[in-house]
């Protein structure tokens, strides 16, 4: 019993490790995967918006299933492998990873409603930026902090306009025909411009356009901000890489790294 429970307990661990890890080739397979899974179960969203034949709509519909049974797969064995799992089912990505599962789960009961929460799976991403990843060459923090906003500011528009097309489609399809439509009209509400050449007509539709508003008015200002004071700040820094932490930029007159210390 001793060495089973061992041998269970190091496995949850390598689990654990290769789950998170960023750095081993086998950890860089499987997050590069889950990423690209995430990227094409997005993609799949658009393209069943648009006027496909039926049987390409129901090999896209395969796929997206098979891709949701791999996700089902890794939150549980996140779940597992995890050593505080209060904490982990608690956590915002693993919540996100959740919702990214649960339409499909509650959709065996046909549950309609619940579906809108499909477009969240974008929102995986965020677990990758975090972590450096999908940014290949930008190594310095500011460059992260650009990508991380950038990404965050597309996951939010993706979504709304996911929602928007869900909930305005079935009962104003001249306005809302295709994803683009709706991506259209959620980058023009968001952004306070407001041409109104499209207009949603039910109730929930209208309340995501009020959230749109207020979320354009309240997050893109500032995300753009932050954007704004980076490259100000980065502007009146020289570029002198640290090789101890990597921090790419520092005060022109600096002798050591204001992260780590370490002599340039």
């Amino acid at each position: 019993m001793t060495n089973l429970y061992i041998k269970t307990l190091l496995n949850r661990k390598k689990v654990e490790f290769y789950l998170t890890d960023l750095e081993t080739t086998v950890g860089k397979v499987i997050n590069f995967t889950i990423a690209l899974l995430v990227l094409v179960s997005s993609g799949i969203f658009v393209a069943e918006t648009y006027n496909i034949p039926e049987d390409a709509r129901l090999e896209l519909r395969t796929l997206d299933t098979c891709i949701l049974v791999i996700f089902a797969v890794e939150y549980l064995l996140r779940l597992w492998s995890a050593e505080n799992k209060i904490k982990y089912f608690l956590s915002l990505y693993a919540l996100i990873d959740l919702m990214a599962i649960l339409p499909y789960l509650i959709g065996i009961v046909d549950i309609s409603f619940i579906r809108l929460l499909r477009w969240f799976r974008i929102l995986r991403l965020l677990r990758f930026i975090d972590k450096k990843f999908l940014i290949g060459s930008i190594s310095n923090e500011d460059g992260i902090i650009f990508t991380r906003i950038l990404v965050t500011l597309f996951s939010i528009i993706f979504i709304f306009s996911g929602l928007i097309y869900q909930v305005e489609h079935p009962v104003n399809p001249n306005s809302f025909n295709t994803f683009l439509d709706a991506f259209y009209f959620s980058v023009v509400t968001m952004t306070t411009v407001g041409f109104g050449d499209v207009i949603p007509i039910s109730e929930l539709g209208r309340l995501l356009t009020v959230l749109m508003i207020l979320t354009g008015v309240a997050l893109i200002p500032w995300q753009i901000g932050d954007l704004i004071r980076r490259l100000v700040k980065t502007a009146n820094q020289m570029e002198s890489t640290c090789q101890g932490c990597g921090l790419a930029f520092h005060d022109a007159d600096a002798g050591f790294c204001k992260r780590c210390g370490k002599q340039l």
